[in-house]
C-alpha cells in the first residue's frame, strides 16, 4: 500500500470524515466524488499534511505523513489544485519546467534530458502551439493543462488533482484522463483526482472515495456506483409543478431526456400516455390507440395534436 488512511477523522474545528479506512497502490488511478462540502478538498490537503488529522494517521510508503519534510512530501507527491496561483510573465514551457524545482538549485537551467522531458508533456496534453504563450492569456482550460503539465513533470510516483477537468471540453478532458491513466499503468504512478463528472471519469479509474455522510466509502469503481444507487439514477427534476408525468419505459438516458422535453413544451396532465422506447423509436399509446415516432420532435409534434 502506497497511500493508507487509518481510522482517521478528518476536518477542521469538526469532523467531515469519521473513521476513514482506505488505500491505494502505485499503479491504480482513484476517483474522488462527493457533493460539494463533504471535504473532498480537505481530505486532499489531510493527505498532503495542510492539515492536521483530528484523529487517526496517514502513511505515504509506510510513513507517517507527519514524519515527512515539506521537501519530501514534494519528491512523493505532485498536486493541482483547481485554483492555482498564476506566476506573473510565465509561458506555458516555463509553467511545466517548474515541475523540476525539487532537483535543483533555485537558480537553475534544465538538463537536457529534462528539456526533453518538458517538452514530450507539452506535446502529449496538446499544448504545442501554447508553448511560448504567457499563461495569463490562456484560456481557463489550456490553462489548467499546463498545471497538470508542471506535476507531470515533477516525476513524484503520486499526483493529486484537484477538479483537474473542470475546465476543459470533452476532448480536452479525454486527453487528461487518457493521460492520466496512462502514467499510472506505464510509469506505476498512483493518480488520485477529484471531480463532479463520473460518468466520463469511471471510464478512466480503477478505484472510487465516495464521500457521503460523514463516510469515506472505497472500492471498486463499479461497486461503488453499484452499492450507492444515487450516482448513477436519472435526475427526474420537477420544475413545471401543472405537467403530470406519463408512463415511460426506457432505458435511464432516454427516460431522462424525454421527461425533460415533456415537461418543458407542455403544461397539462400527460398520466394517459404510455412511452416505450424500442431499438431506434418510440411507440406512444393511448387509450386505444399507438402511435410511433423516430425522433423527440416528432413526439412533440404528435403530442400537439392531442392538446
Amino acid at each position: 500500500m502506497h497511500i493508507q488512511i487509518k481510522q482517521a477523522d478528518i476536518g477542521y474545528d469538526k469532523s467531515l470524515i469519521s473513521e476513514a479506512n482506505a488505500s491505494l497502490n502505485l499503479g491504480e488511478v482513484c476517483l474522488l466524488i462527493g457533493n460539494n462540502g463533504v471535504g473532498k478538498t480537505t481530505l486532499i490537503k489531510s493527505v498532503l499534511n495542510q492539515i492536521p488529522l483530528l484523529k487517526g494517521e496517514i502513511l505515504i510508503g509506510q510513513k507517517k505523513i507527519q514524519s515527512l519534510s515539506v521537501k519530501e512530501i514534494a519528491e512523493n507527491i505532485a498536486v493541482v489544485f483547481s485554483k492555482s496561483i498564476i506566476p506573473q510573465n510565465y509561458t506555458v514551457e516555463d509553467l511545466i519546467s517548474l515541475g523540476k524545482y525539487i532537483y535543483y538549485p533555485f537558480y537553475f537551467e534544465l538538463k537536457k534530458e529534462d528539456q526533453q522531458e518538458v517538452a514530450g508533456i507539452i506535446e502529449e496534453l496538446d499544448l504545442l502551439s501554447y508553448k511560448s504563450t504567457l499563461l495569463k492569456n490562456l484560456s481557463d482550460g489550456n490553462l489548467q493543462k499546463a498545471f497538470i503539465g508542471r506535476a507531470l513533470a515533477q516525476n513524484s510516483p503520486i499526483i493529486i488533482l484537484d477538479e483537474p477537468t473542470t475546465h476543459l471540453d470533452e476532448k480536452n478532458k479525454i486527453i487528461i484522463l487518457k493521460t492520466l491513466r496512462k502514467l499510472a499503468k506505464e510509469q506505476n504512478k498512483l493518480i488520485l483526482f477529484s471531480s463532479h463528472d463520473w460518468r466520463l471519469a469511471k471510464e478512466f479509474a480503477d478505484i472510487m472515495w465516495y464521500v457521503k455522510d460523514n463516510q469515506l466509502y472505497s472500492g471498486i469503481v463499479e461497486d461503488i456506483l453499484i452499492q450507492h444507487y444515487e450516482l448513477t439514477k436519472v435526475s427526474l427534476f420537477e420544475v413545471n409543478h401543472k405537467f403530470i408525468a406519463p408512463t415511460i419505459i426506457a432505458p435511464s438516458l432516454y427516460k431522462e431526456m424525454l421527461y425533460s422535453l415533456l415537461q418543458k413544451n407542455f403544461q397539462t396532465d400527460l398520466s394517459t400516455l404510455n412511452f416505450e422506447f424500442r431499438n431506434d423509436f418510440w411507440l406512444i399509446s393511448s387509450n386505444d390507440s399507438i402511435h410511433q415516432c423516430e425522433s423527440f420532435e416528432e413526439i412533440i409534434n404528435f403530442i400537439k395534436t392531442l392538446y
